[in-house]
């Protein structure tokens, strides 16, 4: 690896390398992000289901009662 790397010029070294680690690095964070957010979407759509179920418990029993 230290090989190829030392037979590569100068600017490929220099410009190209640390342009396209850049580049990764920012499409991996994007990525992070968007599988984070998507899992916290998905968390309260849950919560809001779950929360409307019971709601929908809590009136249907009351409305037994009466």
């Amino acid at each position: 690896m230290a090989e190829l790397w030392k037979s590569l010029p100068s600017w490929v070294r220099n410009i190209v390398v640390p342009i396209l680690v850049l580049i990764l690095a920012w499409n991996l964070i994007w990525f992070v992000v968007g599988v984070v957010s998507s899992l916290i979407g998905f968390l309260i759509k849950v919560l809001l289901v779950v929360g409307l179920g019971a709601a929908v418990v809590i009136l249907i029993k009351k409305a037994a009662r009466n």
